[in-house]
C-alpha cells in the first residue's frame, strides 16, 4: 500500500512516500476503506512543519474520503460501495464538546489519510454528500464542518443575520457559502484586491482590504450602519481579534477557530466586555455534527471551491503552495 509519512516532524522535506502493508480485512463494528482523496488544512500544515508536535514516522492528513470495500460484522450504517468521508475527531460521536487536544485526531495524535486504504470502526466515517466527487467530499472533515459549526451549530445563523469572514482559506470561503445560502449578509477581508473580487463574485456584500486598512473592525461595523456584524469566523487569532470585537455587535458572537497570526497574545477584554459579545473558542465538531452538515449540503446544493488539487506522492508540493497563501478555497490530494 501506498502511503506518505512524516519522517520525523519538522520540515516538509521530512515527508516521504512509503509502502506499508495492506491494511487487511475489517473486523467487527470496522470498515475497509479505499481513499481517494484528502484536503490540507493549516493543521496538517503545523503538524508536518513541526509546529505541532507528533510521532515520527506519522502518517499525515485528517481528512479522507473514499468508497467503502468491505464490513465487519455488526456494519449495517454503510454497504459495499458506499462513498464516505472521514471524521476529524473519531470518537466524539454527538454531545457538547469534550475533547481539547488532538490525540485521536488523524494525521496528528494517530495516522492519518496520505495511504491507499484503512481498516477503522465504521463510526470514523460518515456518508459523503451524494453527487460529490471524492475531492469535495474531502473538503469537509475539517474546513466545512468547522465553518457549519461557527455559523449554524453555534451561531445560530439565521436569514438576516450579518456576518464576518477572513480572507479566503477553506474555512472562510465555506463559512461565506454557508452564510449565502441561509440568507444572511457577508462582509469579506482579504489582502487582495483580486481575493475580493471572488469572495463577491461568490455572494459577499461588501469586501475590505485589510492592507489598506488595518482598523477594518470600525468599516465593518459602518457597513452595518453602525450596529456591527452579529457572526465573526474569526481564523486569524491575536493580531485580528482585536478588530473582530471593534466589528462585532453588542451581544454578537465571535467563533475563534484559527490562530494564523500566533498561539497566544492579548485579549482587549474591556472591549470585549464592552460589547457583551460571546467569544467562542472551537476545534471543528462531532459526527452528528457532521452528519448534518451533509444533509444541508444536498439539500442546498452547495460545492466547495477547490483551488488545486496535487497527486499524493505531490503532498510536500501541495503543502509550500498552501504555505504561499496565494490559493483560494481548498487544497486536494488525488490518491
Amino acid at each position: 500500500m501506498k502511503a506518505i509519512t512524516l519522517r520525523a516532524p519538522g520540515g516538509l522535506d521530512r515527508l516521504q512516500a512509503v509502502d506499508l502493508p495492506d491494511p487487511g480485512a475489517p473486523g467487527a463494528g470496522q470498515v475497509r476503506v479505499r481513499l481517494h482523496a484528502s484536503s490540507l488544512n493549516y493543521h496538517d500544515y503545523a503538524v508536518a512543519l513541526g509546529a505541532i508536535p507528533t510521532a515520527d514516522g506519522r502518517i499525515p492528513m485528517s481528512d479522507g474520503a473514499g468508497v467503502v470495500e468491505a464490513l465487519g460484522d455488526g456494519v449495517t450504517e454503510f454497504a459495499v460501495g458506499d462513498a464516505v468521508v472521514s471524521g476529524f475527531f473519531p470518537t466524539w460521536l454527538e454531545g457538547p464538546a469534550r475533547l481539547g487536544n488532538f490525540a485521536t485526531v488523524p494525521g496528528d495524535g494517530v495516522d492519518g489519510y496520505a495511504r491507499e486504504a484503512v481498516v477503522v470502526p465504521a463510526t470514523w466515517f460518515t456518508r459523503a454528500p451524494r453527487g460529490y466527487s471524492h475531492q469535495e467530499a474531502a473538503t469537509l472533515t475539517t474546513a466545512g464542518l468547522t465553518a457549519w459549526r461557527a455559523l449554524v451549530v453555534e451561531g445560530r445563523l439565521k436569514a438576516g443575520d450579518t456576518v464576518l469572514v477572513q480572507g479566503s482559506g477553506g474555512v472562510s470561503v465555506f463559512a461565506l457559502q454557508l452564510a449565502k445560502a441561509m440568507g444572511a449578509r457577508v462582509v469579506a477581508t482579504s489582502s487582495s484586491d483580486e481575493k475580493l473580487e471572488r469572495l463577491r463574485a461568490l455572494g459577499a456584500d461588501h469586501g475590505i482590504n485589510y492592507r489598506r486598512h488595518a482598523d477594518w473592525g470600525p468599516l465593518a461595523r459602518e457597513w452595518t450602519g453602525g450596529l456591527g456584524v452579529d457572526h465573526v469566523v474569526e481564523v486569524g487569532g491575536p493580531a485580528t481579534l482585536a478588530q473582530s470585537i471593534e466589528a462585532v455587535r453588542v451581544g454578537g458572537h465571535i467563533a475563534l477557530i484559527g490562530v494564523l497570526t500566533g498561539m497566544g497574545g492579548e485579549i482587549p477584554t474591556a472591549a470585549l466586555m464592552a460589547k457583551q459579545a460571546r467569544l467562542q473558542g472551537m476545534i471543528v465538531g462531532s459526527r452528528r455534527m457532521q452528519q448534518d452538515f451533509v444533509a444541508a449540503l444536498e439539500a442546498t446544493g452547495l460545492r466547495p471551491v477547490i483551488d488545486r488539487t496535487f497527486a499524493l506522492a505531490d503532498l510536500a508540493d501541495a503543502f509550500r503552495h498552501q504555505g504561499a497563501g496565494a490559493h483560494f478555497g481548498k487544497i486536494c490530494v488525488s490518491i
